[in-house]
């Protein structure tokens, strides 16, 4: 499965200022998110932090030029999102997990909320289920995202319709019982910590014209529509994300690629 900033090739900067989420109240662990408001793999730890009531400290880690050296040694890679953590009992201390996924999924389980993600004893088959979902989403769905940023005309569209086709054939099942969110839940999951960046895209490019207007043929989808409108509205997706404005950037970089791919 593609992950993180490395697999963004139209990733775009929102800030460079450190800011604190929430206060620590001295009994939770230190958490610092090393991230950029405008990476959709840094959004999933967001949405995972913020859905699970976790305070944290945000740094925000510049993607338009090459990593300050201080950067790399937290994380070789250079990609984001990473997390430092030292809990109160000081068994784990200044730990660093990286790869958004692997970050989210540990953060569920760190904080459990049988709500968000529950304990495999508890109920593996969901868990199952939101892995396949998961995978299935990146898989099928969203391999096509950058591809149809790239394209343009005639070639946009087609790779337009075989998302929406794509969407209808292997999500729209999925979420026959979203209610509204995924596996009857009436509270956000890991399903969407780990894909609702990409569904606020998605509309957001849309929107912007970045995306062909055939995607709007999801809103005729009754599962994933019903599923997206939540996605879209939910606090924890949203608190971070600008959508004019990264599409506005997200062009900008777009048009700077194909202007270096026609020299």
């Amino acid at each position: 499965m593609a992950d993180d900033s490395k697999d963004c090739p139209f990733l775009v900067d929102m800030a460079t200022v450190t800011h604190t989420e929430s206060l620590n109240n001295g009994n939770s662990p230190e958490i610092t998110l090393y991230t950029n408001h405008g990476c959709p793999w840094a959004h999933r730890a967001h949405i995972t932090l913020r859905a699970l009531n976790v305070p944290y400290k945000e740094v925000i880690i510049p993607l338009d030029r090459p990593r300050d050296p201080w950067y790399l040694e937290i994380n070789p890679r250079g990609l984001v999102p990473s997390v430092k953590i030292t809990t109160a009992d000081g068994k784990i201390k200044d730990e660093i997990i990286t790869e958004s996924g692997i970050v989210s999924t540990f953060l569920a389980e760190m904080f459990p909320d049988s709500k968000f993600w529950p304990r495999s004893e508890e109920n593996p088959l969901l868990r199952a289920r939101i892995n396949f979902f998961v995978d299935t989403w990146f898989t099928m769905v969203n391999k096509l995202m950058y591809p149809i940023l790239r394209a343009e005309g005639e070639e946009k569209d087609k790779l337009g319709s075989q998302l929406v086709a794509a969407v209808k054939k292997e999500i729209e099942p999925l979420l026959e019982n979203a209610k509204p969110f995924f596996g009857g839940s009436k509270h956000i999951t890991l399903a969407e910590a780990l894909t609702a960046s990409f569904v606020v895209r998605y509309q957001a490019y849309t929107d912007g014209g970045l995306m062909p207007s055939v995607l709007k043929e999801l809103n005729a989808l009754p599962n994933y529509s019903k599923w997206s409108k939540a996605v879209c509205n939910e606090d924890s997706v949203t608190y971070i994300f600008d959508g004019p404005e990264i599409s506005k950037l997200t062009a900008e970089r777009i048009a700077k690629l194909n202007a270096e791919a026609k020299k």
